[in-house]
């Protein structure tokens, strides 16, 4: 499994039409699979995450091994989940918890 992080403005998340996201280019080269895979089209699915309510895109992609789903972050920064061979489920995104900026300054 792959998570990805994406701030707001990074070319990385300019996709043309049924371009996979890094993530899941990442993910297919780790396993060294070399065959053509695009994304056939999505679907938003609203998921609660706590008191809040999530939109995830879930991806639909040519090789149907690979589960992928992305959701915006209250801070603008696009999450991206790929996975081989293993179906992403609701209760994974009540673990994803952004850290606090706090433990990325320097003192």
């Amino acid at each position: 499994m792959i998570i990805g992080n994406l701030p707001e403005g990074s070319p990385a998340r300019e996709l043309a039409e049924g371009q996979i996201p890094f993530e899941v280019a990442q993910l297919l080269a780790a396993l060294e699979n070399d065959e053509p895979v695009e994304v056939v089209g999505t679907e938003d699915v609203p998921v609660m995450q706590g008191d809040n309510l999530l939109i995830v895109r879930r991806l639909k992609l040519s090789e149907s091994r690979i589960s992928c789903v992305q959701f915006d972050r209250s801070d603008n920064v696009l999450v991206t989940i790929a996975s081989w061979d293993r179906p992403i489920t609701d209760d994974l995104y009540a673990l994803l918890k952004p850290l606090p900026a706090e433990l990325f300054q320097q003192g």
